[in-house]
C-alpha cells in the first residue's frame, strides 16, 4: 500500500487532462457544464471502453470523442429509469401476493389477529430467519413515526386556531402515514397488521422474508402467481435488490456484472451462450439476464404494459452503445421475451 497522492483540480484542468490523454473534446465549454453537475469520476467509468486496455496512463483510443462518453453516460442513466420501472411494479405485486396468500391462510376465527398480524408469529419462519429483527425494524419505524406525530401535535395545540380546526389538522397529520396512524387509534397488537407493516420493509428486507418463510407451500403459493418456481423467484428478488440498490444510488448498469447470477429456469427460452464469442463476458452474471426475468415478470404482474417496446427504443436511439457489454447475445433480437408489444 502507498499514500494517496492525486491532488484535486479545476473542471478546467481536468478538461486539459483529458486532452493531454488523447480525448478529442470539440465544445470545451459544453464539456465543462457536464463535468460540473455530473462529475469527472462518476463518468470515468464511461471512459474505459474508448481507452486503451491496460494503459496505467488512460490513453485513449485514436478518435475517441467526449461526446461518445456522454451518449454512453446517457443511455445508461435512460436505461436505469426504465428498469426502475419494472422493478417498482414487480417489487408491489410482490408485497401484495405476500399478504394475499399469507393473511388468509392463517386467518383463525379463534384468533383475531392471526391473519392480519401473521408476521408476529415466529413459527411462521424458519429457524435462519432472524425474526426479532423483522419486529425491531417496524417498531423502530413506528415509534418515529409517534415521536413525530406528538411534535407536529405540539405545534398544532401551539397555533393559534380554535379546537375545531385543531382536531381537523391532527386528524390530516396522523393520516399522512399509517403507521402514526395505527399507533395513534390501537392498542394492540403493539405493530400494525401485514397489509401496512411488508410497505415498510424495503426490497432487500422483502426478499429475505420471503425466503425465510417456514413452508414450501407458503413460498410457492406466493411464486405460483408469478409463474417461477419458488427458489427461482427468492433468487430473482435477491439479484432485483441489487439492481434497484444501483438504481437508486445511479450506480452504472451498462457493463455490469452481477456478483451473484440469478437462477434461471431451464425452459429453452432460457438457454443462452455460457460465454459470448471473443470474450469473458457471462450473460447470466449480466443485465441480458435480469432483463429477461423483468421481461418475464413483467408479463405477469402488467400483461398489458409496453415496458419491452421503451427498452426497444431505446437501443434505437443509442445505436452505437455495445449491448455486448450487457451480455446480449447476437441474436437477441430473436428471443420471444423480446418482441415489441402490438396494441
Amino acid at each position: 500500500m502507498i499514500p494517496f497522492s492525486k491532488p484535486s483540480i479545476s473542471v478546467k484542468d481536468q478538461i486539459t487532462l483529458l486532452q493531454n490523454r488523447g480525448l478529442i473534446i470539440q465544445d470545451t465549454e459544453r464539456a465543462e457544464r457536464y463535468l460540473e453537475v455530473i462529475s469527472f469520476f462518476r463518468l470515468s467509468a464511461y471512459m474505459r471502453p474508448f481507452q486503451v486496455p491496460h494503459d496505467d496512463q488512460h490513453t485513449f483510443k485514436d478518435n475517441a470523442e467526449f461526446k461518445e462518453v456522454v451518449a454512453l453516460y446517457a443511455f445508461d442513466r435512460e436505461l436505469r429509469l426504465i428498469i426502475m420501472d419494472a422493478v417498482e411494479r414487480v417489487e408491489v405485486g410482490i408485497r401484495s401476493m405476500v399478504n394475499n396468500v399469507m393473511g388468509p391462510t392463517y386467518q383463525n376465527e379463534e384468533e383475531p389477529y392471526s391473519g392480519s398480524h401473521w408476521y408476529l408469529n415466529r413459527d411462521r419462519f424458519n429457524f435462519r430467519y432472524d425474526h426479532q429483527r423483522l419486529l425491531g425494524t417496524l417498531g423502530n419505524k413506528q415509534e418515529q413515526e409517534k415521536r413525530s406525530l406528538r411534535q407536529e401535535f405540539d405545534k398544532i395545540d401551539n397555533a393559534q386556531h380554535d379546537d375545531a380546526k385543531k382536531d381537523i389538522l391532527k386528524n390530516l397529520k396522523q393520516r399522512e402515514n399509517y403507521c402514526r396512524y395505527y399507533a395513534n387509534n390501537y392498542s394492540e397488537p403493539e405493530l400494525p397488521p401485514c397489509w401496512a407493516a411488508i410497505e415498510e420493509l424495503t426490497l432487500g428486507e422483502l426478499s429475505h422474508l420471503y425466503k425465510g418463510l417456514k413452508r414450501d407451500a407458503d413460498r410457492k403459493a406466493i411464486a405460483k402467481r408469478f409463474k417461477v418456481p419458488q427458489d427461482k423467484l427468492a433468487s430473482w428478488l435477491h439479484t432485483l435488490t441489487f439492481i434497484r440498490n444501483c438504481c437508486a444510488h445511479h450506480a452504472r448498469l451498462w457493463n455490469r456484472e452481477l456478483p451473484i447470477a440469478p437462477k434461471l429456469m431451464r425452459d429453452p427460452e432460457w438457454q443462452f451462450p455460457t460465454v459470448l464469442p471473443d470474450s469473458q463476458i457471462q450473460p447470466a452474471k449480466r443485465l441480458f439476464s435480469v432483463i429477461l426475468l423483468l421481461a418475464f415478470l413483467m408479463k405477469q404482474v402488467s400483461p398489458d404494459s409496453k415496458w419491452v417496446n421503451s427498452l426497444l427504443a431505446l437501443f434505437a436511439k443509442y445505436p452505437n452503445v455495445p449491448l455486448k457489454n450487457m451480455g446480449f447475445p447476437e441474436d437477441w433480437q430473436q428471443h420471444p421475451f423480446l418482441q415489441e408489444v402490438i396494441e
